[in-house]
């Protein structure tokens, strides 16, 4: 059983991408990339091509508590024109049981599905003007109620450490975070 999903668009970051599949796996909890396109190898913004676990055809939302989504671009832009998702998106942040992260831009994405409406979030400096959420935070990682974001790829270790609070508790965020000598 999947507890988290993480998903990869043509153009994503693969530092904010990484660093969130590594430490979730340290944590023991069981992440799956996953690719929106028809092929499993996805190509970053930086040009490194990573093949994903599984197609997005082939997973059963049943079996995930959160869906992750690193930035980067064009990444960000595909993974919000990308519809199934998008719907997912919107399902899971409806469900108090269930959980949506963002880092970079795409917290854009959050917040044009509305998932963001009334809530703090932050997001990459230059697109705080086009993030529409209750209160625009300048703060590494924001946790709102079931929905996380945060900055950029220089904040991804505090954002995974959120994932793992969340999806199991501090405790072994914080034995992973100093595990891989953070700070």
């Amino acid at each position: 059983m999947a507890q988290a999903y993480i998903f990869l668009a043509p153009g994503y970051e693969e530092v904010e991408m990484l660093t969130v599949v590594d430490m979730v796996r340290r944590a023991k909890i069981e992440i799956d990339m996953v690719s929106i396109t028809d092929q499993k190898e996805v190509t970053s913004s930086h040009n490194v091509t990573v093949t994903a676990d599984k197609l997005f055809s082939e997973i059963d939302f049943a079996e995930a508590q959160m869906l992750v989504l690193p930035g980067g671009m064009p990444g960000t832009t595909n993974l919000g024109a990308f519809e199934p998702l998008c719907r997912q998106l919107q399902v899971f942040a409806a469900d108090d049981d269930k959980w949506v992260a963002a880092v970079c831009a795409a917290p854009t994405v959050l917040g044009q599905l509305g998932i963001l409406d009334g809530r703090k979030a932050t997001c990459y400096p230059s697109f705080a003007d086009k993030i529409t959420c209750g209160e625009y935070l300048e703060q590494p990682v924001v946790r709102d109620g079931h929905v996380i974001t945060s900055r950029g790829m220089g904040t991804c270790i505090e954002f995974a450490g959120e994932i793992i609070t969340a999806l199991k508790d501090r405790e072994t965020a914080d034995q992973v975070k100093t595990a891989i000598i953070y700070q």
